[in-house]
């Protein structure tokens, strides 16, 4: 099972919470060590999913997340009655168009087969890759964060398109002749980026942010953090992990 880490910076008494994939590890070892170097102690908890961290973050027992776009934020704070806020943006892995067979989006044929997550969120991203790729178009006045199948206007190559659980599209990639695999699946798999035909225009709400509570962001905990990030220290250590171009990585970071 994927796990998040919480932080705890023992010098100003504070907590921060992150949630399962890749921005934990990137986290951890490229920010944690700036801020270590900084003074701060970091030490990380496990919880097994995102919303699990968010409440902790929700009720006071942590202050950071680094694994969530601003559009899952908002949704969480409209749920929960929260009070969370951003610091700022940090690298995101896009999802992306995979192909084991097929090299170029002019190899789509008619009938080919596409596996899509089955998540509503995911969903609908992947709908908009393939918008992005020319294949579909969608009615108009289509909600771009809510796309569903109700909203293809045209599909001309006749894609057989299929909702699949999200954990198991990278390890399926030659069964199909497409797949739309979210970053954080795409990167804990290991799937090849050579296979990546198409990555995903990311729209501004779905760009990874740092998370805290709003009373929490002037701290000095706070600033240190979005200091670290867009530090020239973590831009070379985010250059050396970035050789195959998975991180989408915001201006100003």
């Amino acid at each position: 099972m994927h796990t998040s880490r919480i932080f705890r910076t023992l010098g100003a008494t504070t907590l921060a919470a992150a949630s399962p994939g890749p921005y934990t590890d990137l986290f951890r070892d490229g920010v944690a060590p700036i801020l270590e170097d900084e003074g701060y102690t970091v030490e990380f908890k496990d919880y097994s999913e995102l919303q699990q961290a968010n409440i902790a973050l929700h009720e006071g027992g942590a202050d950071l997340n680094v694994d969530q776009h601003t559009a899952y934020m908002e949704a969480f704070n409209r749920d929960a009655g929260a009070d969370l806020a951003s610091l700022t943006p940090i690298p995101t892995v896009p999802a992306g168009l995979f192909s084991s067979s097929h090299t170029s989006l002019d190899d789509v044929a008619d009938g080919h087969t596409v596996s899509i997550p089955d998540d509503p969120s995911n969903t609908s991203r992947a709908y908009r890759i393939l918008v992005q790729a020319g294949w579909l178009t969608l009615k108009p006045g289509t909600d771009d964060t809510q796309i569903t199948s109700e909203d293809i206007a045209e599909n001309p190559h006749n894609l057989d398109i299929n909702t699949v659980d999200s954990s198991i599209i990278p390890r399926s990639i030659d069964d199909v002749d497409w797949a739309v695999i979210p970053g954080s699946r795409s990167y804990a798999a290991g799937t090849d980026p050579k296979l990546q035909v198409l990555q995903e225009e990311l729209l501004p709400e779905l760009v990874l942010v740092a998370v805290t509570q709003s009373d929490q962001v002037d701290e000095d905990w706070a600033q240190a953090v979005t200091d670290a990030y867009n530090s020239e220290e973590f831009a070379e250590f985010l250059d050396e992990e970035n050789k195959d171009g998975y991180w989408f990585v915001p201006e100003g970071e």
